[in-house]
């Protein structure tokens, strides 16, 4: 147990300008839990710590993990100095910083039956939602594109509670690895609002299916449009133009769980 009164303390490293755009794309090798829940979880799912920051009145109810990880520094410190070191509002001033665990293998990923792959999804709190839904739903995996968010930057996890430290993922190299879900049986699904797409509940999903969700901005592009190996639309009236991609995510992956 370590008391920091500084903020510029050598200690914690591991917690300063969390801000940082490199840490959003996960090139620091570790990933930051945020909230006393994501920590349990990040624990219960098997990933290494590196070092704690915490408000004093989390210690009682981690005490259990603290004394299973003996060598783990744990930094005790006030929710303003928290937040002098991290950059930003900490939510209930827990901070968990853990090893970044390797991405799930293409072979098993393609042993699933139900995978969701994300083109260009930019926005942590859809990303994290989407993982949520896949857990709370029974996909097998989610797949994202070069340029997506990362699913293990904190916001992410945080949006997702902790699913995306548990269901399996990996980052495309490029759009040339829907082939791979191709090969490995999958039908390859868009989901799209072009004319002539196949109404959500008329459409009998196959055994193995890949849907793509598409970027926040204009949907899934024309190129993996093309790629798919059919197109399906969400029934819905005229007064809005689109759904959240995460709503839609949610809908898609409820009717064809």
């Amino acid at each position: 147990m370590i008391e920091v009164t500084e903020s510029d303390d050598p200690r914690l490293v591991d917690f300063v300008g969390l801000r940082d755009a490199q840490l959003r794309r996960g090139a620091e090798g570790r990933f930051i839990a945020e909230g006393y829940k994501i920590i349990e979880r990040a624990f219960a799912a098997g990933c290494t710590p590196r070092a704690l920051l915490l408000q004093p009145r989390w210690l009682d109810g981690l005490r259990p993990l603290l004394d299973a990880h003996p060598d783990v520094p744990v930094h005790i410190a006030t929710e303003a100095m928290i937040e002098r070191v991290s950059g930003f509002h900490v939510h209930r001033g827990a901070l968990g910083s853990f090893d970044r665990p390797a991405e799930s293998s293409w072979e098993s990923i393609l042993t699933g039956r139900r995978v969701l792959v994300c083109e260009e999804i930019v926005d942590h709190a859809n990303t994290g939602a989407i993982f949520r839904l896949a857990a709370g739903l029974g996909w097998d995996a989610v797949v994202v594109s070069p340029g997506g968010a990362d699913p293990l930057y904190r916001r992410a996890i945080k949006a997702s509670m902790g699913a995306s430290l548990t269901v399996p993922w990996r980052r495309m190299a490029h759009a040339d690895d829907l082939q791979l879900l191709r090969d490995a049986g999958f039908t390859v699904a868009a989901t799209t609002l072009a004319p002539g797409a196949v109404s959500l509940p008329d459409y009998q999903a196959p055994e193995k299916l890949a849907v793509l969700l598409g970027t926040e901005g204009s949907g899934l592009s024309e190129a993996w449009t093309r790629a798919a190996d059919v197109a399906l639309t969400i029934p819905m009236t005229d007064a809005v133009d689109s759904f959240n991609v995460a709503t839609a995510a949610a809908i898609v992956g409820y009717t064809l769980r």
